[in-house]
């Protein structure tokens, strides 16, 4: 131990007491000065002299001896105040004591050097020479970065002479007029000269003050352009490789976020509110909640990540007492508003409750948009029954109704399929009817009646399916009926009494506008029925209110009818009646019509809109170049759909994570599964994408398609390495290559794993369990008769059975025929052999049996356990 070696050297001690306590292992510090004690040894203490005109000061840490304490430490107060408005944050990792937070600052705040700096302002307040101090240990890193801000508060020079080496401080501008060029950078921000004072900033031979860097980055954020953006980050880039960071303050970082959030730079836009959390800033609300707002309706982990980063500000905001702190930092009803989003996009009832319940905590009411948000939910929680009293909810609560609440009730039921509902809704509006809820009420009284007339129908099952069915409408039951105890209790008015109360009337009539005639539409164009689409496009022209009048998403909607349909002549039609009555298409409508042609394997017709797309000022996007890979795959040309995602590339377009899923599908079906997978190397190393298991199963299956079985293993087992289990799409490639690699033994082992994963407990609760379908099992049956491996297929059968899945007893019949009718009928072979095949023979007579064969258990269960007896 280096104790050991020199054990009355006190640098020793004080070495190893810092590196426990850095470690917040206290024991061994109070150990290590015991040590210390014990050998008698003493180390010298810290402190810090100045040389004056009336003689040399000298401070220790926390003095209080001297006879300007009280001016000292006032002066001390001051700075500190005024360092922590331009983004001082204490450097709590440098106070080696075993106490609270707070102490830590307070112990920081009153080091040798600091008291020596405050002493020297407080004599020579007017002042621009420089201050000379000296230490007689090395400086900590807290006064490093405190004496940066003071030096650029005062504006003097600072040197600093610790036991190691000089520090000199200029207010960051390293010498040479930098209070000049800050005074000019500021007064362009000052000016609103964003663009002068970005100009300006390159050319700075110094790094501008904190506050000539905060407000830069502000306006450049507030700017909300690419350009604004790029230059905000580039500043975030420069501060962070000179680990500068802290000059930024809460105000300009928050401004950033959502610049990031609104340019679609998500990730960029988290990334800088965590760092903010880690860093000891609080975001502002508005700030923080667009990004939440943005990561909810994002794909992928999206609001699952917007869950995360609210309860990290919540909790946050809860920790501290001082309400003026955190008072713009509290989340409002937008924030909620906007993680209540998230949960109903997952469909994540429970949280939505939760967060719906702690809202009053925060003095936050639910708005009109909250409660559309519920509507969402019940949407997707497939709970159509409660919609209508989430609109009689509003009624009562005495909230103003808006066109977008009843536009999210006509979306629901189109979203339902009830078409039925949808247009009786739409009609009663446009008849000014204030009973709403009435309609809706009798429409679900209708699906009710219906429901129950349906199961009347269904009474003629057997005892067994009765008995099962029972029991999982028992569970299903349990489940319905805690989720009705969290409706009721977001929807007071919701109960089985309140279906015979009257419904109330809205306040006001409100007639539709041209969004809810245009979702009635993509119900019909959804459903098929382009004349319904045609006459509901004819219907809105002749509208006397123009607010009904149809739009260039109304249009889009039509093309999409036509599209759907095949018609690619009518839906260009469409396209040049836009452009005669002035409505311009944007890139949405050309994109239905570049997957239209794609569909149809008119690639030169596609690329000719694309032309016809950049003349009229539209640029392709990553959605256009997406259709058009995959309408090379769909005509087999690879090199084709490795062009455009080249081209893709040149533009400038990054690609999204169905780019390189479907360039890959490309190259597998093309029989290059190695180039899918150097795509696929590629796509890993994207941070931008997050590769899914779709991404996987893809590769998987470009091996197996050739049948390199062994390839698709490396790649199943990488999967699992990265946390993807295998799927039945997995499985059924696998299953498919192992039958053209004609390796029966693979398919034992795959029904194995297969077998595993279908039983109801399975080994580790972290593997999710799997339902297979009727291709895996159908293709590992069918190795399994081909091979003779009798006893699997009848395992594999009766997995069939038992899912609801019908076996393909012909085409198994088929194959024991040509491949099999002569097993076991050799009159030449010796009893041993005979012996030795006993079993084999057993497991094929069942199997006869189960084929309806002739067979030695003719009468008896085709099942092996019952064939043995």
């Amino acid at each position: 131990m280096i104790l050991d070696l020199e054990p009355h050297n006190a640098v020793n001690y004080v070495l190893v007491a810092n590196m426990y306590a850095s470690g917040a292992k206290w024991e061994y510090v109070a150990e290590a000065r015991r040590a210390m004690k014990t050998a008698k040894v003493r180390k010298e203490a810290g402190c810090s002299w100045v040389s004056m005109r009336d003689g040399i000061h000298v401070f220790v840490s926390g003095d209080k001896s001297h006879v300007n304490v009280g001016k000292i430490y006032e002066k001390l107060g001051e700075l500190y105040g005024k360092m922590k408005a331009m983004g001082y944050m204490p450097q709590v990792k440098y106070a080696l004591y075993d106490v609270e937070m707070e102490n830590k600052e307070e112990v920081l705040s009153y080091h040798s050097e600091k008291l020596a700096v405050a002493f020297v302002l407080t004599r020579e307040c007017e002042s621009k020479l420089p201050i000379r101090i000296m230490k007689n240990l090395r400086v900590c890193g807290d006064c490093h970065l405190a004496f940066k801000y003071i030096s650029e508060i005062v504006g003097r020079r600072i040197v600093l002479r610790d036991s190691n080496r000089f520090h000199h401080f200029d207010g960051g501008g390293g010498g040479g007029g930098g209070g000049s060029h800050d005074q000019v950078l500021l007064t362009l921000l000052q000016q609103r000269k964003t663009n002068e004072a970005w100009q300006f900033y390159t050319q700075c031979p110094h790094l501008p003050s904190a506050a000539c860097l905060s407000r830069l980055v502000a306006q450049l954020s507030y700017l909300n352009t690419a350009e604004g953006l790029t230059r905000a980050q580039s500043i975030i880039q420069r501060l962070r490789l000179e680990r500068q960071l802290h000059r930024l303050d809460a105000n300009s970082l928050g401004l950033l976020a959502v610049a990031a959030a609104k340019g679609g730079h998500t990730l960029y836009a988290v990334s800088i509110v965590k760092s903010m959390l880690k860093s000891g800033y609080l975001p502002h609300v508005k700030a923080w909640s667009a990004v939440v707002s943005r990561l909810a309706a994002s794909g992928d982990d999206g609001p699952t990540e917007a869950l995360k980063l609210f309860n990290s500000v919540t909790k946050r905001v809860r920790r501290l007492q001082d309400s003026e702190v955190d008072e713009n930092s509290r989340p409002d009803t937008g924030a909620y508003n906007a993680v209540l989003n998230a949960c109903a996009n997952l469909g994540d009832v429970k949280t939505f409750h939760q967060l719906f319940d702690e809202m009053p905590q925060f003095k936050c009411e639910p708005n009109i948009l909250t409660y559309n948000i519920m509507i969402k939910l019940f949407a997707r929680v497939e709970r159509k029954d409660l919609l209508v009293y989430v609109l009689e909810r509003i009624i009562q609560k005495e909230i103003p109704i808006c066109l977008t609440t009843l536009h999210s009730l006509v979306a629901a039921y189109v979203g339902f399929g009830d078409l039925e509902t949808a247009e009786k809704l739409v009609q009663a509006m446009r008849e000014r009817r204030l009973d709403l809820c009435r309609v809706l009420r009798d429409s679900c009284l209708n699906d009710t009646y219906s429901d129950n007339s349906e199961e009347d129908d269904d009474d003629d099952d057997d005892d067994d399916e009765e008995e099962e069915e029972e029991e999982e409408e028992e569970e299903e039951d349990e489940v319905m009926r805690h989720e009705n105890d969290l409706f009721v209790k977001l929807l007071p008015n919701y109960s089985i009494d309140h279906d015979y109360d009257p419904p109330p009337n809205l306040p006001n009539p409100v007639t539709p506008d041209t969004r809810i005639y245009t979702t009635l539409m993509k119900g019909y164009m959804k459903a098929g029925r382009v004349a319904d689409t045609v006459r509901m496009l004819e219907a809105m022209r002749h509208q006397e209110d123009t607010l009904s009048h149809p739009d260039h998403v109304t249009y889009t909607t039509v093309i999409s009818a036509f599209v759907k349909s095949g018609s690619m002549e009518k839906a260009r039609q469409v396209l040049k009646e836009m452009a005669k009555i002035n409505i311009p298409a944007n890139l949405v409508t050309y994109n239905i019509l570049l997957k239209g042609y794609c569909h149809q394997h008119q690639i030169d017709k596609a690329e000719s809109l694309v032309r016809e797309m950049v003349e009229s000022g539209i640029e392709p996007d990553v959605i256009s170049y997406n259709t058009l890979i995959d309408g090379c795959i769909l005509i087999d040309d690879s090199s084709g759909a490795l062009t455009y995602f080249n081209e893709m590339r040149k533009r400038g377009i990054a690609p999204s994570k169905v780019s390189y899923t479907t360039l890959m599908k490309a190259f597998a079906s093309s029989g290059q599964p190695r180039l899918a997978g150097r795509v696929f190397d590629e796509m890993l190393q994207d941070p931008r994408v997050k590769v899914d298991l779709v991404a996987w199963n893809v590769l998987v299956e470009g091996y197996c398609k050739l049948g390199l079985v062994e390839e698709a293993k490396g790649v199943i087992k990488k999967m699992k390495e990265n946390g993807f289990f295998p799927n039945v799409a997995t499985y059924g490639s696998l299953a498919n290559g192992i039958a053209i690699a004609r390796k029966p033994g693979e398919a034992l082992l795959l029904w194995k794993e297969v077998k595993e994963r279908c039983e109801p407990g399975p080994v580790n609760e972290k593997i999710p369990a799997l339902k297979p379908d009727e291709g895996l099992l159908d293709a590992l049956a069918d190795i399994c008769v081909r091979a003779a491996f009798f006893r699997k297929a009848l395992e594999i059968v009766a997995c069939m059975e038992e899912n609801g899945i019908s076996p393909n007893k012909t085409k198994y019949k088929r194959i024991y025929v040509e491949m099999h009718s002569r097993m076991f009928t050799s009159k030449h072979a010796s009893q041993a052999r005979k012996d030795r095949r006993k079993e084999r023979k057993r497991a094929a007579e069942a199997f006869k049996f189960w084929l309806g064969l002739p067979n030695e258990y003719y009468e008896s269960e085709w099942r092996l356990d019952q064939a043995r007896r």
